[in-house]
């Protein structure tokens, strides 16, 4: 489960050392982290960061098919979590060792930035091959953050993309080597910490009101 620990003024969520896929009771979790470091007090900045061969495989599936009755209730609990990070008050920093699918690519565009690792693991948006279509509010928050160009090839090809292409095509801010990933995540979160406050969180919410507007009002169901 993911855990939360603090740097001076950079805290560092670290996600697992599994699949790290939105369950719920994970979902709970990372929101729990993110209460403490939004009731916190002072320059601070936030970097999420992983263990193993991912940084997240997205939602849970398995879940998900033993939970039919809950689905809607889950879609609203990924949403709601995607439009937290990308509207919070401080700096956020997505450190991805490892692939980096679906749900959890998203989750890594909703952070300010993103540090990849540039000789394993990919960034990929399946969903056009698993045949489970983006919901608006998905689809919103990735236009949100790619160019037109960069969004419409990872959406419709559900490509592979390395660090190095991650990086040509703006997915990510850096690529790096394995051992470099968190410490520049963290690097970078220090160098911006005195950004948090209501300033910050203003500028979000109004830069990103329609993404945040369409991942708040979903009520379609995926697929």
């Amino acid at each position: 489960m993911p855990t939360l620990d603090r740097q001076d003024n950079v805290f560092v969520l670290d996600l697992g050392d599994g699949e790290n896929r939105f369950h719920p009771d994970w979902i709970a979790s990372v929101n729990g982290a993110l209460d403490e470091v939004e009731k916190a007090e002072g320059p601070r900045a936030l970097v999420t960061a992983a263990r193993g061969k991912f940084y997240s495989n997205g939602l849970d599936l398995d879940w998900l098919g033993a939970h039919a009755a809950r689905h809607q209730e889950y879609v609203v609990s990924v949403h709601e979590l995607l439009a937290r990070v990308l509207s919070l008050p401080v700096i956020t920093v997505a450190a991805l060792q490892g692939h980096t699918f679906a749900a959890g690519a998203m989750f890594s565009l909703a952070h300010d930035f993103r540090i990849m690792r540039a000789d394993r693991g990919y960034w990929c948006l399946p969903e056009a091959d698993i045949h489970i279509p983006f919901t608006p509010g998905m689809s919103a928050l990735i236009q949100s953050r790619l160019t037109p160009q960069s969004a419409h090839e990872a959406m419709t090809t559900a490509r592979r993309y390395g660090g190095s292409d991650a990086l040509a095509a703006g997915l990510v801010d850096r690529a790096v080597d394995e051992d470099a990933v968190r410490p520049t995540a963290v690097a970078l979160a220090r160098e911006l910490v005195g950004k948090a406050g209501g300033t910050l969180g203003t500028i979000k919410a109004r830069m990103y009101a329609p993404a945040l507007a369409a991942l708040r009002e979903q009520k379609e169901p995926l697929g």
